[in-house]
């Protein structure tokens, strides 16, 4: 028995980090995703789009009904298993084939164009690195049931709103277009095989990412030549897009035939946002019009044009320029007590206060006062109340400002203003 005991003593305690691609929220960081997530929301509804929202797991079908452009996500990237019911499924690692479902479920009942946003939690298993971690919490922006190149134009426009909502200003990013429909018509015109074609989209996907020259031997390897691509020309979408963008006043977006993005379920006019810090150079955001993924579930196409945008690359974009706001607890005041005796006063006080919509932290005496003093400075709550004998006999009470030191003196029925007019 006593060696029994001593081997249990010997097993190691279960770790405290994350599982590896995740993130805890400390209150911190749980406050700098709900400004990030609240300016999304708040933006996406004066755009007039409705807010939505679906379960995390899926039938691992949807993902594999896509095409064989998306087989390293469904073999390599999702986390698929059985469930106990022998049915196999998939956390989703991203958002729009649940909305195409959605949409193919009630189309009858949905007015188009139909303006729709969601703020989901995404999983895929890859490789960590600044930017891309294997969850986070992407906004998905979505357009229903317009052809028209404004609905394009339409939801580009909300990609740039966002970023100005952050306090960004046009210097800070830019906005490039592709067009998947001129590149398949040039690859018609140029007789590419479905093989070539494929290699042409992967090699414009990955072109910052190699050398000039090879990029240029092997497009010319599969029969595409260099003047054939070219910024100076934008095909006729992009440039009616552009135009659009112009005139709603915003001039940082241009042509980039590179941009054409990964999936292969875009059809038309495709963009980029990106980042023109020089720390932080990198695609923040993208999207574009895919007209035919609802033809998954029934022949009836309904044209579509949407984008996504995750939180981790949101953060770096805010703090690279120092546009995280700082932290500031939603507690405004905290209620000390010089002892145990007090509890029930402060109770009393907290919850008078809480009816009149002042939120409310009390401390339960356990602790010196000045202790208590260092706790409430230490969670970053801006006000201090103590309340004991002479406060409760009087009904006049001190608030300290625990980041100035300043005092001010108020009676018990000033205290509640004082708080919800700050």
């Amino acid at each position: 028995m006593e060696s029994e005991g001593k081997n249990n003593a010997k097993k190691e305690k279960i770790g405290t980090q994350p599982y590896k691609g995740v993130r805890d929220f400390y209150p911190e960081d749980q406050t700098l995703l709900n400004y990030i997530l609240a300016t999304e929301r708040d933006v996406c509804r004066r755009f007039g789009y409705e807010e939505y929202h679906a379960s995390i797991l899926e039938p691992a079908e949807l993902y594999r009904g896509k095409g064989a452009d998306n087989e390293e996500i469904i073999n390599e990237q999702t986390y698929t298993f059985m469930d106990r019911g022998g049915r196999e499924v998939t956390l989703r690692p991203e958002m729009t084939p649940t909305v195409a479902r959605m949409l193919a479920a009630r189309r009858r009942d949905l007015g188009f164009p139909l303006r729709l946003f969601s703020t989901p939690n995404l999983f895929r298993y890859e490789a960590t690195q600044r930017g891309r971690l294997r969850e986070h919490w992407q906004l998905n922006v979505d357009l229903f049931g317009s052809d028209s190149l404004a609905a394009d134009a339409e939801i580009i426009s909300i990609a740039h709103a966002l970023f100005m909502a952050f306090g960004a200003s046009q210097s800070d990013f830019v906005i490039k277009l592709g067009s998947r429909s001129y590149l398949n018509a040039l690859a018609a015109e140029l007789g590419l095989s479905e093989e070539n074609t494929r290699a042409m989209f992967a090699l414009l996907d990955r072109k910052d990412k190699m050398p000039q020259e090879k990029f240029e031997a092997d497009m010319e390897a599969i029969g595409v030549p260099l003047g054939k691509i070219s910024a100076d020309n934008p095909p006729e979408d992009v440039a009616a897009v552009l135009t659009l963008l112009s005139e709603s006043g915003i001039d940082n977006a241009v042509f980039d035939p590179s941009i054409v993005r990964g999936f292969a379920y875009y059809t038309g006019v495709v963009f980029e946002v990106y980042d023109t810090h020089p720390e932080n150079k990198r695609a923040l955001c993208g999207g574009g019009r895919y007209d035919n993924l609802t033809k998954l579930f029934d022949d009836e196409r309904v044209p579509a044009v949407g984008f996504g945008l995750g939180d981790v690359t949101v953060g770096h974009f805010l703090e690279v320029r120092g546009l995280i706001p700082p932290y500031l607890p939603s507690t405004r005041v905290y209620l000390a007590v010089p002892s145990e005796v007090h509890v029930a006063t402060v109770q009393a006080l907290a919850h008078e206060l809480r009816q009149q919509g002042v939120t409310v932290a009390i401390d339960f005496g356990e602790k010196k006062l000045s202790d208590q003093i260092r706790q409430a400075s230490k969670h970053k709550i801006p006000y201090l109340i103590v309340v004991g004998d002479t406060e409760a006999q009087t009904g006049t009470f001190v608030v300290r400002n625990l980041a100035t030191g300043s005092d001010t003196t108020l009676k018990r029925e000033q205290l509640a203003p004082f708080f919800t007019t700050l």
